[in-house]
């Protein structure tokens, strides 16, 4: 054996040992960590959360619920919440595995919200803003009749206090238990979303991952100016339905956030380090 080898098989011995020893400590302290769902690294949660929910090693963006969003985005101590006590009701008494309401209820338990949507005041950088933020962990941030009632309040208090408006999305599409009334919501939705351009006042959309279905077709997309999450997934029907339907198969970045800038369909794609500075740089251009 040379002196190269020796220092090579060395080598190996001590990132053979370094992996073992990870390896125990994560078995010790599963709490401690994650795994990033896209290059598989073995993370700290603290260091992920301290980059905003982003893997430092492949730039994956993580799914945020709305609070996090909420504390990302807007002047500390700004958001000043609204339409809180609006809750959803079983008006056809659905049950599929399970009722409706036993579905609410766990939902509710989990996020600590009344339903998928966040409304308020907020600042950003000292501009002031009306503002919509949906969370995806209530039920898959699908639409019901109380998201469609919010983010209609949302516009219309907008109009009322000449405020530009900014709706986070992330949706999984329209709340099937709620059948006819969670699709009304999307022309009610639609109809503010008019108001308040005929009012000439500023709506923002932020797209963030994922963001499909009845959101999509309706207030999710109908801004002046379209901001996706770098990463974000957004469409109508989703990749399986498509392909299916179509019998091909679609790019490997198809519905991506990337994928829809190439071709028009959003204005801007920003990383989330940036999604503070860049919405205050367009809203300052507005005012």
């Amino acid at each position: 054996m040379t002196v190269q080898d020796w220092f090579e098989k060395r080598k190996e011995a001590q990132i053979q040992r370094r992996a073992l020893e990870a390896r125990v400590e994560i078995e010790a302290n599963p709490d401690l960590w994650t795994k990033c769902v896209h290059c598989d690294s073995q993370l700290l949660k603290k260091d992920i959360e301290d980059n905003q929910m982003v893997c430092p090693v492949c730039d994956y963006h993580f799914r945020v619920n709305a609070r996090t969003r909420i504390n990302q985005l807007f002047d500390e101590g700004s958001f000043e919440e609204l339409f809180a006590d609006l809750k959803p009701t079983d008006p056809l008494e659905f049950v599929d595995t399970e009722s409706y309401k036993d579905r609410l209820a766990a939902a509710q338990e989990k996020t600590g919200l009344n339903d998928a949507v966040i409304a308020g005041l907020a600042t950003i950088d000292g501009h002031r803003l009306a503002t919509a933020v949906m969370d995806f962990d209530f039920m898959g941030g699908s639409m019901g009749s109380v998201v469609g009632e919010k983010v209609t309040r949302t516009i219309e208090k907008a109009i009322e206090l000449r405020l530009p408006v900014l709706v986070v999305s992330s949706s999984g599409g329209a709340r099937m238990q709620e059948s006819a009334l969670s699709l009304m919501q999307m022309a009610k939705t639609s109809c503010a979303c008019a108001r308040l351009d005929e009012a000439g006042l500023l709506y923002i959309n932020l797209i963030t991952d994922p963001t499909f279905g009845g959101v999509t077709a309706s207030f999710g997309t109908l801004g002046d100016i379209i901001v996706a999450e770098q990463g974000a997934r957004v469409g109508f029907a989703g990749r399986r339905v498509i392909e299916q339907t179509i019998r091909q198969k679609l790019p490997s970045d198809f519905q991506t956030a990337e994928y829809l800038m190439k071709y028009g369909q959003v204005d801007v794609v920003s990383s989330r380090k940036d999604l503070r500075s860049n919405l205050a740089n367009i809203l300052a251009m507005h005012e």
